[in-house]
């Protein structure tokens, strides 16, 4: 059997996109681990499903794997890729889309510019909602780290984007030890489904630098979702303003999030989305 898919990337974030309106998909985690394969496969960040609706009020169903074969809850810059895979693909012309991930239910729209934002629907402050084991919910926590054999108290913010985030604030992010904390975190085992690691770099009040360590993929060039939960945690600390430009090793996406209106405000995400060439997977 041949599968037809699409190689997308936001901002360097790299995607492979399968079609799963018009064609039948059955992948096992383990052929989407070894299609990830930058050597032996496609190679990419993750692979996102495009599906039916599963309910009235939705147009699609958008799912996430991970590098690992794992689904996941969400992601940003694949949101963005999922809205032009799907207008490219002449599967829907709608301005707006509304998709459903495992746990939210996203509007897509499309600029005059070409770019794309995301409503990302409201942050998740509480702890349980990432989950993340703490007696009570804060601005900052601790927790220490054994990195390198070294145990290191480390200060963080901690928000789900549909997805679990802790966000650490550092004045060098170019020598932050981001795999190595990176990977501590993850394994800590406050985390029970482990975390995405953001390190965050203020420049100024609407202007930040972030890198991001993301769950069973490491460190990516770009993380949507992460974007928004510094500047949640950022906005938090009073640190930044309702509007930050968020620069990634990949490029810049512009985050709002209304606080000064109510911390149960939407995040939305604009930025832009690239598709770089079509494939067939050949069943062997």
């Amino acid at each position: 059997m041949a599968l037809s898919f699409t190689k997308m990337h936001g901002l360097g974030n790299d995607f492979a996109v399968v079609d799963g309106v018009t064609q039948a998909v059955n992948l096992t985690a383990g052929q989407i681990k070894a299609l990830a394969d930058r050597q032996l496969g496609i190679g990419y960040d993750q692979l996102l499903l495009v599906e039916p609706p599963s309910q009235p009020n939705v147009d699609f169903n958008y799912r996430i794997f991970n590098v690992d074969g794992v689904e996941v809850e969400h992601c940003g810059n694949g949101a963005r890729c999922f809205a032009l895979f799907v207008r490219a693909k002449g599967l829907s012309q709608k301005n707006p889309l509304t998709v459903k991930t495992l746990n939210r239910v996203l509007s897509l729209s499309f600029e005059e510019s070409g770019d794309i934002t995301v409503d990302m629907e409201k942050p998740m402050l509480e702890p349980a909602h990432l989950p993340f084991c703490a007696d009570g919910r804060r601005t900052k926590y601790h927790r220490t780290l054994t990195v390198g054999g070294v145990d290191l108290d480390v200060e963080f913010g901690a928000v789900s984007m549909g997805n679990p985030h802790a966000v650490i604030i550092v004045e060098d992010l170019e020598n932050a030890a981001v795999k190595e904390i990176g990977r501590a975190f993850q394994a800590h085992p406050d985390f029970p489904d482990s975390v995405n690691v953001g390190f965050m770099q203020v420049l100024q009040r609407d202007h930040i630098k972030l890198r991001v360590f993301e769950r069973g993929t490491g460190e990516t060039l770009a993380c949507g979702t992460g974007a928004c939960a510094a500047t949640v945690v950022g906005c938090l600390n009073g640190l930044l303003d309702e509007t930050v430009e968020v620069d990634l090793k990949g490029g810049c996406l512009k985050i709002q999030w209304p606080l000064s209106v109510s911390e149960d405000s939407p995040v939305v995400m604009t930025g832009p989305a690239c598709i770089v060439y079509d494939g067939i997977i050949e069943d062997s």
